[in-house]
């Protein structure tokens, strides 16, 4: 007979789910205990865990309140309308799970920045996605948020949920979150510190708060662009679900602006201290609780919401690689990567001057390029020398057997932008880093031009380097070495 000291800690509001989007809401608040107490806090520090809602985030509260609200009043039809949505991607998975449950078309339109995890998630749960450029200001013809529109109109059946505009965005946390942060806490908050994306979550947990006469200070953990001249440097940021805000500020008391150093950091920490499998959105409002909480005092209570798991950030954030690329750590903090080569310069590699097209060259006869003089990317440039993109083999044949393009068809049409660009000063250790990864990367040498009486900077490309040119190097110096130790 089995016996055991243990004691199962059982909960009497446990119940079967008639389906999986009964298990969104009620969140957990649990308690922070090693961060606050390494940052000298004297209050106490609560996350409220949203990466345990069905869908893995806080978004699937306003998908899920969105869709019933449309249901009810008869905007959309199981099995004939179609939910379009411009997502930075979770709440396309609160969409796209609500549409495989309820059983609706989904199309998701999202940013090229968002992780391939997202990307997968939505796929798995048969959403249909559509990217757009990361570089494209938020109001422009190639935005998310413009092509979504677009697609409505072509698409029979569509319908734009909105989250933007969607009152059921700021009510699923004015009715729901913020009830339950109350209940959870015995109606004591003192602030409350939460990402600005969309707005829904700041303003209706806050307007619950501060109409119950909660002294309650609402500071959202923001990206490093603030809406005022987001289209100026938009695209400077990483931390995902960020940077588009339009809350209302009446509701907002302190502003504060985070980076994506100290949010990766911290939401590192967050896993390997608390214990809390999040995002990298979490970071960026706990390190902004971090320093907001330092003026609240013992017995006080700092609520923070998660709004995501870790799950979509499996191969940026929580990877070392893609933080060594991004420069958030060193290279001397991931030791397994440590070779004799490391801190060598790309300069050492014999690396001839690069075969660059137009972009006005026609695909077959790039082809015929790659075949006849043996490679399998070429650089694109424009006639003064800017790089423009990468054509790669690879991606053309698979863009004409698919007949999404043709041979007669200019490669400006097939360019392949998401490249890694190198200097002469980057270390092998960075570039093999980046080769893992990647099947290239451009060499890049900043020239300065006299031009009607003014000198104009110009990025221009001065080689390709592949994993065979860093492998040749350190083969031969390696030879080189056991050469020198028999004293031949």
């Amino acid at each position: 007979m089995l016996t055991s000291s243990y004691r199962y800690h059982g909960r009497d509001d446990l119940k079967v789910c008639d389906n999986i989007l009964q298990h969104i809401g009620n969140t957990p608040l649990v308690k922070l205990n090693n961060i606050p107490k390494s940052y000298g806090l004297q209050c106490d520090v609560y996350a409220k865990c949203e990466f345990f809602n069905a869908g893995g985030s806080v978004k699937d509260r306003i998908a899920l309140r969105m869709v019933e609200d449309a249901e009810k009043r008869s905007i959309i039809t199981p099995g004939v309308s179609v939910l379009i949505e411009p997502t930075s991607g979770n709440t396309g998975i609160g969409l796209a799970l609500c549409a495989a449950v309820k059983g609706y078309r989904a199309i998701i339109v999202m940013p090229e920045k968002m992780s391939n995890e997202k990307v997968d998630v939505l796929r798995a749960l048969g959403a249909e996605i559509v990217r757009t450029p990361t570089s494209a200001a938020w109001d422009s013809p190639e935005s998310h948020i413009s092509v979504a529109k677009r697609l409505e109109k072509e698409i029979p059946g569509a319908v734009i949920l909105d989250q933007y505009k969607n009152q059921g965005n700021p009510l699923a946390h004015y009715e729901g979150t913020a009830e339950e942060i109350l209940q959870q806490l015995n109606n004591k908050v003192d602030m409350l510190v939460a990402g600005a994306g969309t707005g829904g979550t700041i303003t209706g947990i806050a307007k619950k708060l501060k109409e119950r006469g909660h002294p309650c200070n609402v500071i959202p953990g923001k990206s490093q662009c603030l809406k005022e001249n987001y289209n100026a440097n938009h695209n400077q940021y990483d931390v995902g679900g960020l940077g588009y805000d339009f809350v209302e500020r009446e509701f907002v008391d302190v502003w504060y602006k985070c980076n994506d150093k100290d949010s990766f950091s911290i939401a590192r920490r967050m896993i390997k201290e608390e214990g809390l499998l999040c995002g990298g959105s979490c970071g960026a409002a706990m390190s902004c609780a971090m320093i907001a909480a330092k003026d609240l005092g013992p017995g006080e209570r700092c609520v923070v919401i998660l709004p995501d798991s870790v799950r979509n950030y499996m191969t940026k954030y929580l990877s070392n690689q893609w933080m060594i690329e991004k420069e958030f750590i060193s290279e001397s903090e991931d030791s397994s990567k440590n070779h004799w080569w490391s801190n060598e310069k790309v300069s050492v590699l014999p690396l001839c001057a690069p075969l660059t097209v137009l972009p006005t060259l026609s695909c077959q006869e790039a082809i015929s390029i790659m075949q006849k003089e043996g490679y399998d990317q070429l650089p694109v440039v424009d006639n003064e020398g800017l790089i423009q993109g990468v054509v790669t083999l690879g991606g053309l044949m698979a863009k004409l057997v698919s007949s999404k393009i043709e041979g007669s068809s200019p490669v400006q049409q097939t360019l392949y932008s998401q490249f890694k660009k190198i200097t002469l000063d980057t270390t092998l250790g960075k570039l093999s880093q980046i080769l893992e990864r990647d099947h290239f990367a451009l060499m890049v040498h900043m020239s300065r031009l006299y031009q009607e009486g003014s000198v104009v900077e110009r990025e221009v490309c001065i080689g390709i380097v592949t994993q065979i040119d860093l492998l040749n190097y350190i083969t031969n110096a390696n030879k080189e070495k056991e050469r020198d130790m028999r004293g031949d």
